[in-house]
């Protein structure tokens, strides 16, 4: 767990102030954040001595996916062949089919799983996980800067300026941080940035489908890249109008879990792009949500989120190799300050990601982020 000294997103507004546990709300989507950052490590040993490491989320209750791993999944991995993750995580994720676990904790903890299995397959043949799922079809993944965490309106398109300053081309938003609506944020980005640069906006799932067409709809004028999230993830029909009436290319899925959420979305939905969350899939489902897409053809720009590196580092890999991959989010506020929680070269610059190089996943947690980490150990 790591202080921040600004909240992911931006400074609190009256009316977000965090309780005992360090949690807030944020008015503009509802949606609970820490006042600081947190991710949920994964270590793996085969008998052989290879170490194999992953990642998921921890924004929220980490100790739900501990102990998931810990009392029930472990178990069942213990003696398994590393070189075949998919195999295990099948394997895993029919454990609870019946009882209708199929997302949540209990994903996010296959996810963990699975990114520490491929990083020990990689290691153990010497080979990167990009090898592994195919071979790299780019050396760089273009990177777009996403969160403009500042408090004003021109301070927040001056912060835009500077990374525009610095090879950067792409740009996204986050809309419950845009004090004067939207197609303000719009004008004064474009105005800032110039007619070339690409500009989405993140809704954060907080809209009715009504409300989403409108306010895209109002933002399309200024020349609006994407717009994600538009409504709850859970309204499908709302997500289908959305799609059909909105002028605006439209993305989801960062909170998907399974290739099973998108089919249950794309076969009513003419969703445009698709945003898997390594840290949400792992890198099975990852490689299955991208194979559906190229079916369907369908954009992949991968998502990225809170996190010590180790599940980005696994989504640079697999998305080097991918050739639906177009874009991949950056999250500088994340990025730059917790870089030195891995070892290795991973990098971005100039408007690129640079995937990290070596076997597995080309990353390990350093020696700070490791005197970081607190055990979850079983009761």
């Amino acid at each position: 767990m790591l202080p921040r000294d600004k909240p992911y997103l931006g400074n609190l507004r009256t009316g977000e102030e965090p309780n005992e546990s360090g949690y807030f709300v944020r008015k503009g989507s509802g949606t609970v954040y820490p006042n600081f950052d947190r991710s949920v490590l994964v270590r793996m040993e085969t008998r052989s001595g290879i170490v194999g490491w992953g990642e998921t989320y921890g924004l929220v209750a980490p100790g739900a996916i501990g102990e998931i791993v810990n009392d029930l999944l472990a178990g069942f991995i213990i003696g398994r062949d590393p070189t075949d993750p998919s195999a295990i995580y099948d394997d895993l994720y029919g454990l609870l089919r019946v009882r209708g676990y199929g997302g949540g904790f209990f994903a996010d903890s296959l996810a963990a799983i699975d990114i520490s299995l491929w990083d020990i397959a990689g290691r153990r043949a010497g080979r990167s996980v990009t090898d592994l799922v195919g071979g790299a079809v780019r050396r760089a993944v273009p990177a777009y800067v996403s969160g403009l965490p500042e408090d004003s309106l021109r301070d927040r398109a001056e912060l835009a300026k500077s990374w525009l300053s610095r090879g950067f081309s792409s740009f996204k938003f986050a809309l419950p941080m845009a004090d004067e609506g939207g197609a303000a944020e719009m004008e004064a980005l474009r105005t800032a940035l110039g007619a070339s640069a690409r500009i989405a906006v993140d809704m954060h799932w907080a809209q009715s489908a009504a409300r989403a067409v409108d306010l895209i709809e109002d933002m399309s004028p200024y020349g609006l890249w994407f717009a994600e999230a538009p409504v709850w993830t859970e309204d499908i029909a709302g997500l289908s109008r959305v799609c059909r009436e909105s002028s605006v290319p439209v993305a989801v899925g960062e909170e998907w879990r399974t290739v099973f959420d998108m089919r249950s979305r794309v076969d009513r939905c003419e969703i445009a792009i698709v945003q898997p969350e390594m840290g949400h899939k792992g890198v099975t489902s990852f490689l299955r949500i991208h194979d559906l897409a190229s079916e369907l053809g369908i954009e992949v720009i991968p998502h990225a989120t809170v996190g010590a590196g180790i599940f980005l580092a696994a989504s640079l890999q697999v998305s080097a190799a991918l050739p639906r991959v177009s874009a991949h989010e950056f999250q500088h506020s994340i990025f730059e300050p917790n870089r030195r929680l891995v070892s290795g070269d991973m990098d971005c610059a100039a408007g690129a990601y640079s995937p990290p190089t070596g076997a597995g996943l080309g990353v390990s947690p350093s020696a700070e982020a490791v005197a970081l980490l607190r055990p979850m150990t079983p009761a």
